[in-house]
């Protein structure tokens, strides 16, 4: 079988599972194949082009301070849909993902709530961050202590990531765990700098060829690194995925970005995919001759025959 065509839980095993369960984050290389990455590659260059590949200046940091958050790090940081192909418009629900998704989530119906597309260009920021748990800006309470309750987060890479091209690092649970937990990241100034030192000596590198996919949770300490190689770059697509009716855990709202061109994706995606983004599959008593008109509407290139078919079958 050729590589673009394993199937999607070949691409990933049960000790990955349980290390992502375990740890809070497995590496997974070589997860999307040669043909994917290229496609990914080509829409990136689409989208984002060469005009933040200046070599500009760093910014300079405090003396003793780890990183900080700035608005330029994600100048290039941008949520699907995009007017290019489907390639990268669908790669945040590629069927192994999905698959990966509900293996660790332990569920049979998953929904996507984020997903982005980020590239970083050497010197157009400083994209040193401290470490950092992302519950803060995905639910409004805390993590829970069952990794299966959280969020399952996927950063993956379209282009060979080396340590000089901006990896996320990272701390597994068991390690930091022992330092202190994700409620640490709300500090202050001061706690976060001492906090980002006690972790430093236990951070692990993401660093790895295209293709491959970093997994985490929402509770686990990370940071972004800068970008060192010259006229580096680096691409990344991060997708965030919940159970299906954890209304605790958001991002998106979806329907917000509706001036962005959706239609690339509903022309292109499967009944399964898009109920990713929440919409109701072939079958659900939402569907009506009126809604699929009303659909057809909006989007006069979806293809709504599983839709329509589902309806003549409920009658």
């Amino acid at each position: 079988m050729a590589d673009g065509m394993r199937a999607p839980a070949d691409r990933f095993d049960a000790a990955q599972v349980a290390a992502w369960r375990r740890d809070g984050g497995v590496l997974v290389p070589g997860f999307f194949s040669a043909e994917e990455v290229a496609a990914v590659q080509a829409d990136f260059e689409t989208v984002f082009g060469d005009a933040a590949r200046a070599e500009a200046a760093m910014v300079r940091r405090r003396e003793g301070r780890p990183g900080a958050f700035s608005a330029a790090q994600f100048a290039t940081f941008e949520a699907v849909p995009f007017d290019c192909s489907p390639a990268l418009n669908l790669i945040g629900v590629h069927p192994a993902l999905v698959a990966f998704a509900k293996a660790a989530l332990g569920a049979d119906d998953v929904r996507l709530y984020q997903c982005q597309a980020w590239a970083k260009f050497t010197g157009a920021a400083d994209y040193e961050q401290p470490f950092h748990c992302d519950f803060a800006n995905h639910t409004l309470v805390g993590p829970s202590e069952d990794a299966t309750g959280n969020a399952f987060t996927v950063m993956g890479y379209f282009s060979d990531v080396s340590e000089a091209h901006g990896p996320m690092h990272y701390v597994i649970r068991p390690d930091s765990d022992r330092i202190a937990g994700p409620e640490a990241t709300l500090g202050g100034p001061d706690e976060q700098a001492a906090l980002h030192a006690k972790l430093l000596p236990h951070a692990r590198s993401s660093a790895a060829p295209a293709g491959a996919v970093f997994a985490y949770g929402i509770d686990v300490f990370h940071r972004g690194t800068n970008l060192t190689a010259p006229n580096g770059h680096r691409y990344a697509v991060t997708a965030c995925f919940k159970r299906a009716g954890d209304d605790a855990i958001g991002y998106h709202a979806w329907p917000f970005h509706h001036m962005k061109p959706w239609r690339r994706i509903f022309e292109h995606a499967t009944p399964e995919q898009l109920a990713c983004f929440g919409v109701q599959r072939p079958g659900d008593p939402f569907w009506t001759e009126t809604t699929l008109a009303r659909a057809q509407a909006r989007y006069p290139g979806w293809d709504l025959t599983p839709w329509r078919a589902a309806l003549r079958e409920r009658r």
